[in-house]
């Protein structure tokens, strides 16, 4: 059984294990990092190895995960419409949410 890891970072909480590709929230810092960069994610809140998994409280001791920074890009446009009826009103919004990806190399 492949190794897998539950990690928290940008507020959300992502199952990964080697190999995977993911598209995370904006990583803080990432418009300095160089693409291609190792990054470490030392917020690994369990660890599934074989049958036995391990649970951290909040976190597992000594557990991290690595990973390769692969850039920052946007989101497709999330548009809104603020309108009302009889009196001529429309308001409209949009916003593009910016996110990181990454390559996952190793659990430790």
């Amino acid at each position: 059984m492949e190794k897998k890891a539950v990690i928290k970072t940008g507020g959300k909480q992502y199952l990964v294990e080697p190999g995977a590709l993911l598209t995370i929230e904006k990583l803080d810092g990432s418009e300095t990092m160089e693409e291609g960069g190792s990054i470490s994610f030392d917020e690994v809140l369990m660890v599934l190895d074989g049958d036995e998994p391990k649970v951290g409280t909040p976190t597992v001791e000594g557990a991290s995960v690595s990973a390769t920074f692969l850039g920052n890009g946007r989101n497709k446009k999330v548009e809104t419409l603020k309108y009302k009826s009889k009196s001529n009103y429309q308001k409209r919004y949009g916003h593009k949410q910016p996110h990181s990806k990454v390559r996952i190399e190793a659990i430790k």
